[in-house]
């Protein structure tokens, strides 16, 4: 009679070894699947069909300017030489510059730390009865295979930090560029218009001493004369105003070319820079693209879902192999130095996480969050960036239009002053009449160049919120022999 003991029934289809063999790696293969790396949320793209405030009649207004050289549309060769001396010596892109390269060189580098790594280490150490010491020396080497999505997730979190410094760099440029043109507008409004409050304090004067004539004569109170004093006073007092602007400016402009002191030959002498009829060739959906401000927050999606990657690769075990070959010998004993002893260890290398109390899924939760917020983050750029640029379409349509019908006041005073002066020359008006002519149409020559400089300033704020700058510069050749990306 057979008394072997007998085996357990196993359910159909595992009853043979082999079959339980071959089922191993694809029973593996399953669980590593389950903890890949998770996928990239759906970031939300949805943007206005088209522009709330664009012209109506686009196609009549000309040309429109370049996104990544949208102020030559000032036709300023001045302006033109700053803004090339800026993106060259502007040491705010220089910083962003080294960030970007500083991201690079990590980014370029992620796979190694799941290749094989090698190392040797030396050390002495004595027995415990202190009767000998021993002096080792061995070769360490050990590689992490990266498994449940740790090396991608590593790979998105450096890839999410060169496209924020890349990003960075972009706004940089976009800024620095705005700026320039701004302060050189204003630079230029600000010479103007001490140029025409020059002409007014001539004619406070003239006014001054025509009054003090008419006084002498008993043809003015003194009344009279003491208000065109103060009239010349304050016309006096007013040419500060733009000196102080024009020095601000100049500063401003040295320290955005990257320059220690602002020369006398920093800004040649012109005029103001004038725009034409423009018209807008870009659409809502672009900023996507475009905007420096909406690709940060996209790179910050990728960095955090890399995060969360991490976060969840860390709940399971770090599996590689690892190995070391040591030699001992005995310096202080009975035994020589040459007696030396070598040994080799190799296997797998396997830390399993067992008990944390939580602490491993409580950040799993903490980056699952801050990916969601991230998420929102992104839409709030989009919505953001959409709204700044349909605030400053309106304000531009709204300066556009109001330099217009300024413009358009001042042919009717420039008439009038040659009446006055006609008038002056039959006798019908003294020198009172035609300076009251002249300082009204230097008033409104003053007041359309303030006008004309904020449509110009408008102008400037529309392509700074569709991220208009020049290209950035080439970067180095990507390095061959990249992970996972």
């Amino acid at each position: 009679m057979d008394r072997r003991p007998a085996h357990p029934q196993l359910p159909h289809g595992l009853d043979r070894p082999g079959r339980l063999r071959r089922l191993l790696p694809l029973v593996l293969g399953a669980a590593l699947a389950g903890c890949a790396t998770p996928h990239l949320p759906q970031l939300p793209r949805e943007t206005p069909p088209g522009w709330q405030h664009a012209p109506a009649d686009d196609a009549a207004l000309g040309p429109a300017p370049d996104l990544h050289g949208w102020w030559k549309a000032f036709n300023d060769t001045e302006l033109d030489r700053l803004v090339e001396r800026a993106l060259a010596g502007n040491l705010t892109l220089q910083q962003a510059a080294l960030r970007i390269g500083a991201a690079r060189s990590l980014d370029s580098r992620t796979y190694a730390e799941y290749l094989p790594e090698a190392g040797i280490r030396t050390f002495a150490e004595p027995v415990p009865d202190n009767s000998a010491s021993y002096f080792q020396m061995g070769f360490d080497a050990k590689w992490e295979f990266g498994l449940f999505g740790r090396a991608q997730s590593h790979a998105r979190v450096t890839a999410g930090e060169l496209g924020v410094a890349r990003s960075e760099a972009q706004a940089a440029r976009v800024s620095v560029v705005a700026e320039v043109a701004r302060t050189y507008v204003e630079l230029r409004g600000a010479e103007q218009r001490l140029g025409l409050l020059e002409q007014a304090r001539k004619l406070a004067q003239d006014k001054a001493e025509l009054t003090a004539t008419r006084q002498r004569l008993r043809l003015a109170s003194a009344n009279e004369l003491a208000q065109t004093q103060a009239g010349q006073a304050s016309a006096e007092a007013a040419l500060y105003e733009p000196r102080l602007e024009i020095e601000r400016c100049r500063q401003q402009l040295a320290v955005l070319l990257g320059l220690d002191h602002a020369g006398t030959d920093l800004v040649a002498a012109g005029a103001p820079p004038r725009l034409g009829s423009l018209r807008i060739a870009s659409a809502p959906a672009d900023l996507l693209r475009t905007r420096p401000e909406i690709r940060r927050a996209e790179n910050e999606v990728l960095k955090a879902a890399g995060e969360l990657g991490l976060a969840q690769a860390d709940l399971y075990p770090r599996l590689g192999i690892g190995g070391s070959l040591t030699y001992a010998a005995r310096v202080i004993g009975h035994t020589r130095l040459s007696d030396a002893d070598g040994i080799v260890t190799i296997g797998p290398a396997i830390d399993i996480p067992l008990l944390d109390w939580g602490a491993r899924q409580a950040v799993v939760d903490a980056r699952d969050a801050a990916l969601s917020a991230s998420v929102l983050a992104y839409r709030q750029a989009v919505l953001e960036g959409v709204a700044e640029a349909e605030t400053a379409l309106a304000t531009l349509q709204q300066q556009s239009e109001r330099a217009a019908a300024l413009a358009r006041g001042i042919d009717g005073l420039a008439s009038s002053a040659a009446a006055t002066v006609t008038l002056g020359r039959l006798g019908l008006a003294d020198g009172l009449d035609r300076t009251a002519a002249d300082n009204a149409l230097l008033q409104a020559r003053l007041e359309a160049a303030q006008a004309e400089q904020a449509r110009s300033i408008a102008f400037i704020a529309l392509y700074k919120s569709l991220g208009g700058a020049p290209l950035p510069p080439p970067e180095p050749a990507a390095e061959t022999g990249k992970g996972a990306s």
